[in-house]
């Protein structure tokens, strides 16, 4: 019998309207600013402008995605155990929302003049970078997995699904220049020295971030307004029993097609987050030749082109994978990733220097797509973790894939530290040797690569189909009625 469920209209019961999308989309600026600028920016702020060197910076990165790690599954289980008249998510995304944008300028409030201390043999900055971030994480941790775990309960439509995360994903590019234009911004006549021709990144990035800040906090009440919690009257509150903080991490890591799609999310995060910062350094020190100025404002215009990739790589890889179904349109965002990172080695170049903006549309095209999906497959999976579990755990999903993905992100960032240290990158240099810009090419173009093809090796083996997703959803609808 012909498969025809491509070919099926949404019921309109199961349609989101647009508003309550783009609603839901603002949330992506505050998982953008509050989780991805800070470690954007780090080296080029606490390295490159107040002295403190790689190895440290990439440390911090690290312990501070692992600590990010961890509080994760403790937000997941409690929100999934939450009840209130405003449901189990929005309490949380409000007011962690407001506090994220409070607290965003709080990790930059440091002083040149501390550069110059020590404490226990390690510069102030250090301990400063972990002393705020430990504040700060649980915080916007409080707010991204209720919004992510939201995301999940809004339709139980497998191709209503994927829209609602192209949407999420076409927003969080927009936004996501905001991580690429903050070191620009920074280039302002406002903050360059007297007489020096240098820039005061410190204070760019302070004044910065607290405009983003009080963007993530309209953007809080926003979603807390607009968008509702469609599982919560008809299935939550009905379920008496409590889901336990073993069940919220380690039954669901029991589950094996998640494990398949944490598989794929680790093998994307570890690959790119390992040369996400030598992409700044090989603007900077190879294609700019040691300008920080000029390599700033390519950055921004890469950070442009990242977007419009991302932007329209969305909707495409949502249309492809309407045609030949989510996991094989994974394998294509792939592929389109492969060829953006390794053509890195050729597009990167002094001589022609805008090229590198096409290696990173290529690159948020992919990325685009491949987050998109992750997170449309994701919502699938709940359904098929409802079916043998009776429980509905987005907030417990939601968490343990945070918390693969920032581990992934955590030993990225602390390779990208050691790979500067064994090329032998000095911040006070602005030229660098033969071998450092050797080791920062190379690198760029290699590691993603690698990530991208056990990507392709982990979706092979996720087994949710198009009519399966189908056919559980109606087995859990004649269970316990329709949402």
């Amino acid at each position: 019998m012909k498969d025809d469920s491509a070919s099926r209209a949404i019921p309109d019961r199961d349609r989101i309207p647009i508003l309550t999308k783009v609603s839901y989309a603002l949330g992506t600026a505050l998982d953008m600013w509050g989780l991805w600028l800070y470690p954007a920016v780090a080296f080029a702020v606490f390295n490159i402008y107040l002295g403190v060197e790689p190895w440290l910076v990439g440390l911090a990165l690290t312990l501070i995605r692992v600590y990010d790690a961890i509080a994760d599954p403790i937000v997941g289980w409690i929100s999934d155990n939450f009840r209130s008249k405003h449901g189990r998510r929005r309490p949380f995304i409000l007011i962690a929302g407001i506090l994220s944008g409070l607290g965003l300028p709080l990790l930059f409030a440091v002083s040149p003049e501390w550069s110059e201390i020590t404490f226990l043999g390690v510069s102030v900055i250090f301990w400063y970078m972990m002393l705020s971030s430990m504040i700060f994480i649980p915080i916007i941790s409080t707010f991204t997995v209720p919004f992510n775990s939201l995301g999940n309960e809004l339709t139980p439509d497998y191709e209503e699904r994927t829209s609602i995360m192209t949407y999420r994903s076409a927003m969080q590019k927009i936004f996501e220049v905001g991580n690429f234009y903050a070191l620009r911004f920074t280039n302002l006549a406002w903050f360059l020295l007297p007489g020096t021709g240098k820039k005061n990144t410190l204070l760019g990035i302070q004044i910065y971030t607290s405009i983003l800040g009080a963007l993530m906090a309209i953007f809080a009440i926003i979603i807390f307004i607009r968008v509702k919690e469609r599982y919560y009257d008809k299935v939550v509150v009905k379920t008496k029993e409590r889901i336990s903080l073993k069940s919220s991490f380690y039954e669901t890591l029991k589950c094996q097609p998640f494990r398949m799609m944490m598989g794929f999310g680790a093998a994307f995060t570890l690959g790119t987050s390992m040369v996400g910062s030598l992409g700044y350094y090989a603007t900077v020190y190879y294609v700019c030749n040691g300008n920080t100025i000029v390599g700033d404002n390519w950055n921004f215009w890469m950070g442009i082109a990242f977007m419009i990739g991302g932007f329209i790589g969305a909707p495409i890889l949502n249309r492809v994978a309407h045609l030949i179904e989510k996991r094989n349109a994974v394998i294509v965002a792939a592929i389109i990733g492969i060829i953006g990172y390794g053509g890195s080695w050729y597009l990167y170049t002094p001589v022609i220097p805008w090229l590198q903006t096409i290696a990173s549309g290529i690159m948020g095209l992919s990325a685009a797509g491949l987050w998109m999906l992750h997170s449309s497959i994701g919502a699938d999976i709940i359904d098929y973790d409802e079916l043998n579990t009776g429980k509905r755990r987005e907030g417990s999903f939601t968490a343990c894939a945070s918390y693969i993905l920032k581990l992934g992100n955590s030993g990225g960032y602390f390779v990208s530290g050691l790979i500067l240290g064994w090329a032998g990158f000095d911040s006070a240099l602005a030229i660098q040797s033969a071998k450092t810009i050797l080791w920062i090419r190379a690198m760029l173009a290699s590691i993603p690569v690698i990530g991208l093809i056990i990507v392709i090796l982990f979706i092979l083996r996720v087994s949710l189909t198009r009519q399966k997703c189908i056919d559980i959803r109606s087995e859990l609808e004649l269970r316990r009625g329709a949402v």
